[in-house]
């Protein structure tokens, strides 16, 4: 029976893959058919930047987690100290992790767990990552009152590779180009917000249409992740579709307090192809030779850069036109790094070539 089910489920999203859905839409659309086998009390989805596998953006279940929760939830993402976040499994052979799997010592120090989940009352957590050729493209967390069977996590991971092709192919949709000043923000000690640029207002805006207190919950995100690692960076969407930067750095005050400076600025087209070489699926030497196209090169300049003949910069640029569904290289530069703003990427369903379509259904569905 399970097996039928997850079979059922990954031809579901596999046509999801192929509708022109953007990521959220996606998302929304998938948890909805993975909750009807594995029901739960709360859900959150995420994409994560498949470099980082840092959290790009969010989408719940039914249930919504109380917004006091979610600043809390950010901060320990990325605070270095708790187990089972999404980039840790994303590493993992097996990228999914339940709270009943951790040693009793280390189930203590989940703050997660201790502060957010148990004062709801919910006392099981499933959390998973969702790879595509070794990539994390999603990650998803399933908490309930009730444990989850072998069944259900096996359901997961049966469904996993499903979900992160429809998202990889989700990702190449983009948003318009977000038109906002840059802005900097400036997080004390405490972690409270201390002081702000005016342009922090209208990206405030933009990102609390994602969900109230959006934003808010993004910067506690990138102060976390800096406070652990010395600097941060974080690309992720608005409620339109655009993308946007956020970068956290040490700030040591006059009186030796620390503090975080966060900007945020709208993604340039050079912040964005790590994406789409990854959403496209791009071989190392294809990504190569997109970056000798975008910086001008002829073929014959390409060969002897590259140390390959020119009849092979020819083949590997037949693979990456069929690929990208564009038939020239000023479509595939308008395709990457556009005039006007960061790429957008495929329009709609009706995008890429009719094989490139096939393909990603398959991928998807597998």
């Amino acid at each position: 029976m399970w097996d039928g089910l997850a079979r059922g489920v990954r031809r579901d999203i596999a046509a999801l893959a192929v509708a022109g859905l953007g990521v959220a839409e996606l998302h929304e659309a998938a948890l909805e058919l993975v909750d009807r086998v594995v029901p739960t009390d709360l859900a959150c989805w995420a994409s994560l930047d498949p470099d980082t596998a840092v959290i790009s953006s969010m989408t719940s279940g039914r249930a919504r987690i109380p917004h006091r929760y979610e600043p809390l939830l950010a901060a320990y993402e990325y605070d270095g100290a708790e187990p089972h976040t999404f980039a840790e499994l994303a590493r993992r052979p097996m990228p999914v992790a339940g709270l009943a799997d951790l040693p009793r010592r280390d189930l203590a120090r989940s703050r997660r767990f201790a502060e957010v989940w148990r004062p709801l009352g919910l006392s099981h957590e499933l959390r998973a990552t969702f790879r595509a050729d070794g990539v994390p493209w999603a990650a998803a967390g399933l908490v309930r009152r009730g444990g989850f069977s072998d069944r259900e996590v096996e359901f997961v991971l049966a469904v996993a590779p499903a979900v992160a092709a429809a998202t990889r192919v989700a990702a190449r949709c983009g948003g318009p180009a977000v038109r906002a000043e840059p802005a900097i923000v400036v997080v004390g000690a405490d972690a409270r917000i201390r002081a702000a640029t005016p342009a922090a207002r209208e990206w405030q805006s933009r990102l609390d249409e994602v969900a109230p207190g959006r934003f808010e919950v993004l910067v506690h995100a990138v102060t976390a992740g800096t406070r652990a690692a010395g600097s941060f960076r974080a690309r992720v969407r608005d409620a339109s579709g655009g993308w946007l930067v956020l970068h956290g750095s040490a700030l040591v005050a006059d009186e030796g307090a620390t503090e975080t400076v966060v900007t945020v600025d709208r993604a340039s087209a050079a912040d964005l192809l790590g994406v789409l070489f990854a959403a496209y699926d791009l071989t190392i030497r294809e990504r190569e030779l997109c970056h000798e196209v975008l910086a001008g090169q002829s073929t014959s300049d390409i060969a002897a850069r590259l140390a390959i003949s020119p009849h092979t910069v020819r083949d590997h640029l037949k693979s990456v036109y069929a690929k990208l569904g564009v038939r020239s290289r000023g479509e595939l530069v308008a395709r990457l790094w556009p005039a006007d703003g960061p790429p957008a990427a495929l329009p709609g369903p009706t995008a890429g070539t009719a094989d490139q379509r096939t393909t990603d259904a398959r991928d998807a569905e597998r």
